[in-house]
């Protein structure tokens, strides 16, 4: 009897090696679509800074804090007016999860038992569409990247600190000539 399941078995295997593979098909799309340019807003600015992190915010109700995503942070210099802002999109849905320039009132302080993390407060960060103040905190793979984003980060904030005091001068002597 088991010789007669063998044979079966073996047979069934032959029988299924027979099968042709099905030829390649291939299907006209019903609707054809055209190439959209999308715009990131990211054209008219240069990257100074890029590096791949975690960013947490601070809910305040929860008293806990939320993932906002896991990406890329980038530090962009505007072509013109040379203001710098700190952007991050997530990875494959590429939706912002922070936005807002560095500002003077930012200070970084580094995260309760992390040495590879950073939190800071945001007056208006715009993200969602609106802007709102948000406790944001960010962590690295390791202690060097999040140290590298402390010093371009304070590298920012100088130049738009710079930068304020230069539209204040600027706006100072239009209002004498008038």
């Amino acid at each position: 009897m088991a010789d007669n399941e063998e044979k079966k078995t073996v047979q069934k295997e032959e029988q299924q090696e027979e099968v042709e593979a099905s030829p390649d098909v291939h299907f006209e799309p019903v609707v054809k679509l055209e190439a959209v340019e999308v715009k990131t807003f990211e054209e008219d600015e240069n990257v100074l800074f890029k590096m791949r992190a975690k960013l947490f915010r601070y809910d305040k109700q929860l008293k806990e804090w939320k993932e906002r995503g896991t990406g890329d942070v980038k530090f962009l210099e505007h072509k013109e007016n040379k203001k710098v802002r700190l952007l991050m999109r997530r990875d494959k849905t590429h939706k912002v999860c922070a936005n807002h320039f560095v500002t003077s009132e930012m200070s970084l302080s580094p995260n309760v038992g992390s040495d590879r993390s950073w939190v800071w407060n945001v007056l208006a960060d715009v993200s969602d569409g609106e802007a709102k103040a948000e406790t944001l905190a960010i962590r690295f793979a390791n202690s060097d990247n999040a140290n590298q984003f402390k010093e371009k980060f304070e590298e920012v904030q100088k130049i738009n600190i710079e930068l304020g005091k230069k539209e204040k001068d600027e706006k100072k002597e239009e209002e004498k000539k008038e």
